[in-house]
């Protein structure tokens, strides 16, 4: 089934995994998610809503220099920005707590694909009777 397919974020999940999973590209997105959430709390605290552009350049710069020289795929949030952008938390959260290098077997696996191969643009539906982002 093709990316166009993707009906739920349950669906988008693992496609969202095979697109990172390179560890570089993925400590890449949690240093630009956790500088972007930083910045987006100080345009909070200090009352600077012009921070909120400091804020995407942060989390986006490194995301999307890591999918086209690390990954070497174009950017899930191309496609699908808001499911992206949960993701993008799903896995900073998954990182933080040590998960998600597991997660990342798990959804290659089921695809036949090791950590270390290309991504491929189709979807694994997670079959473990969650949201498949806990």
């Amino acid at each position: 089934m093709s990316t166009k397919d993707i009906q739920s974020f349950e669906e988008f999940w693992p496609f969202y995994v095979r697109e990172h999973s390179k560890k570089a590209t993925r400590t890449f997105h949690f240093v630009g998610t956790t500088a972007a959430g930083l910045t987006l709390l100080a345009a909070i605290a200090l009352r600077r809503p012009a921070l909120v552009p400091a804020a995407l350049v942060a989390g986006y710069g490194p995301a999307w220099i890591s999918h086209f020289f690390i990954e070497k795929n174009k950017p899930a949030s191309f496609k699908y920005p808001l499911w992206s952008f949960a993701a993008d938390w799903v896995m900073w959260s998954k990182i933080l707590k040590g998960e998600m290098d597991a997660e990342v077997e798990r959804v290659t696996a089921s695809n036949g694909q090791s950590h270390d191969e290309e991504a491929t643009s189709g979807y694994v539906h997670h079959q473990a009777g969650t949201n498949g982002v806990n």
